[in-house]
């Protein structure tokens, strides 16, 4: 498997109320398939002005290829969050989960990992459930995506991190059985039906102010997450000034200017 391969000021669930989360019930579900198999095939070439790259398959003693295509068409960053509701999984409970219920209220950390009950993924869901209390001191929340049910996800949340599962998470884990969702964001692998490891930071206004996707194989930072938001936060709050590169919290920001701009590079 691919996946295996190498590998968000109130709080928004606190004990008492959790208002743009509703249960909703849903029927058992009868049975749940997980493919067999991740791997992304190894011979690949580009159609001619295609803007995304095509995989064939290979017998399955190939050698796994980093090549796949995804969905591509205009750049989200800078643009409106495509919008979704969708069931999912918190505090072992299914939900409903409407993106555009957190304008003008929170930061959204979304993120989309190819398939439960694997291998890198549970290191990255877990990470980002560990350090959720920074993310919500952030005014953030964290919202995860893959296109397993949310009987899958269930199952998951119940499993021991020590057996591979992912334990109580802090925020909610978003089926995509549709997989409209992770299309919309363009980070579907059609060929194989998953999605990419994408990461996107949408900010109070519902813009999507950074993105960033993995292949399969590559688990994210939660660190380097963090510091974006935190950038993203700053200069939204000092818009007369930008972050350079490796910007943290209390070092020297730069003003977007040639002449201001030399009190910064005369600093370091």
């Amino acid at each position: 498997m691919a996946c295996s391969s190498a590998a968000t000021s109130a709080s928004l669930f606190s004990s008492s109320t959790r208002p743009l989360l509703s249960p909703k019930p849903l029927s058992p579900s009868s049975s749940l398939s997980i493919p067999n198999s991740l791997k992304p095939s190894h011979s690949s070439s580009a159609a001619a002005f295609s803007r995304s790259i095509s995989i064939k398959r290979s017998s399955l003693h190939s050698r796994r290829s980093f090549s796949v295509r995804a969905s591509s068409e205009l750049p989200l960053v800078g643009n409106t969050a495509p919008d979704f509701e969708a069931e999912a999984v918190f505090d072992q409970e299914f939900i409903k989960v409407k993106l555009s219920e957190y304008k003008g209220k929170k930061y959204v950390i979304l993120f989309f990992y190819p398939l439960d009950f694997t291998f890198v993924c549970p290191t990255e869901i877990t990470a980002f459930s560990d350090r959720y209390a920074e993310f919500e001191a952030l005014n953030t929340e964290i919202l995860g995506v893959s296109v397993d049910s949310v009987f899958s996800h269930l199952a998951w949340v119940q499993t021991d991190r020590k057996a591979g599962g992912l334990g109580d998470l802090n925020y909610p884990l978003i089926s995509d059985v549709t997989k409209s969702i992770s299309k919309s964001y363009g980070v579907l692998i059609p060929d194989q039906g998953i999605a990419l490891r994408g990461l996107f930071i949408i900010d109070k206004e519902g813009v999507i102010q950074h993105s960033t996707i993995n292949n399969l194989a590559i688990g994210r930072s939660v660190d380097e997450t963090k510091r974006t938001l935190q950038a993203l936060q700053y200069v939204q709050e000092n818009p007369d000034e930008v972050c350079p590169a490796g910007w943290k919290p209390g070092e020297k920001s730069m003003k977007p200017d040639p002449k201001l701009s030399k009190e910064y590079f005369s600093a370091v």
